[in-house]
């Protein structure tokens, strides 16, 4: 079983975007590895491969693998690596947990089966996630994502899977404070409880979470970073400041333009963003002017 002290599994993690070439359209590692770079001079704690944000749903199996030896190389240990491995069989993410495992990620973020989610019973849900538990050889994190998987994790059931030893925790990224508030009062002290809405960092803080998995923290982290440190110094009007400064950046770019969207932002602070894998499409011109607006009045650009 794995290694049962967490206490790095907490703080500013991002879920990282992932390069194509854009000729090829092939996944690019090398360019991967440069944002990489990038961000670990900045105050993220660890990183998230192959999420939402990742297009993870897009990449094929041995790209997974390339690219996230690729970050392994880069990401020094004391940084947290996780990768998504959600798949629509329970062998499927069983195996995807094994060899992400071997490719060196610390943990792995699973989400429910989607092909089938909305015919599945509670029970075959829990047995989902159970047996991915058990033979995982690192911890693994729920992922709720109600936008995308059509498939309700009940705070009693989370509650309940959170008991097994090699559950670490949930990014929950449905948005909802009260579904958050209600995952809170299900899951026992120690349990890792992660926000996925850049909105609600401050106020997930405030009802026990240990931090946020935040596609905006991909082109803010200085801020979400210093919005963490504030929160945790009981510096909590700094950090009231910044989540209303930060807020717009999530709603406008990771909510309204999508995964294209931040990677337009990318493009503009420095970063690779590049373009989206088909079908996802690239952000037309109106929307990019948007995207270039939202990022001078959040001061990033």
């Amino acid at each position: 079983m794995p290694d049962t002290n967490l206490d790095w599994l907490a703080g500013l993690y991002v879920p990282v975007t992932t390069p194509f070439d854009p000729v090829t359209g092939d996944a690019a590692p090398v360019s991967l590895r440069d944002n990489l770079r990038r961000w670990l001079d900045q105050p993220i704690d660890g990183f998230l491969l192959f999420g939402s944000t990742g297009e993870g749903a897009l990449l094929d199996e041995d790209e997974k693998i390339q690219l996230l030896e690729y970050a392994r190389d880069v990401v020094p240990p004391v940084r947290g690596l996780l990768a998504g491995a959600g798949a629509d069989s329970t062998r499927a993410a069983i195996r995807l947990a094994k060899r992400f495992a071997e490719a060196g990620a610390d943990a792995v973020l699973v989400h429910a089966p989607t092909y089938y989610g909305p015919v599945l019973s509670a029970a075959a849900v829990r047995d989902h996630f159970t047996a991915v538990a058990d033979a995982s050889p690192v911890p693994v994190l729920l992922y709720y994502m109600p936008k995308y998987v059509h498939v309700d994790l009940d705070p009693g059931l989370v509650g309940e899977l959170t008991r097994h030893p090699n559950v670490a925790g949930i990014k929950d990224s449905s948005g909802d404070l009260k579904r958050f508030a209600d995952y809170t009062e299900a899951c026992d002290d120690g349990v890792r409880l992660f926000v996925g809405n850049g909105t609600l960092l401050y106020a997930a803080l405030e009802l026990g979470a240990v931090g946020g998995i935040l596609a905006a923290g991909l082109l803010a982290a200085d801020d979400y970073g210093a919005l963490v440190k504030h929160y945790r110094e009981g510096r909590s009007q700094e950090a009231g400041r910044l989540q209303e400064k930060l807020s717009p950046v999530h709603r406008e770019i990771v909510v309204k333009a999508g995964i294209p969207g931040v990677k337009v932002a990318m493009d503009r602070l420095g970063l690779t963003g590049g373009p989206p894998r088909p079908p996802l499409r690239p952000l037309g011109e109106k929307d990019q002017h948007h995207v270039d607006q939202v990022l001078k009045q959040a001061g990033l650009l």
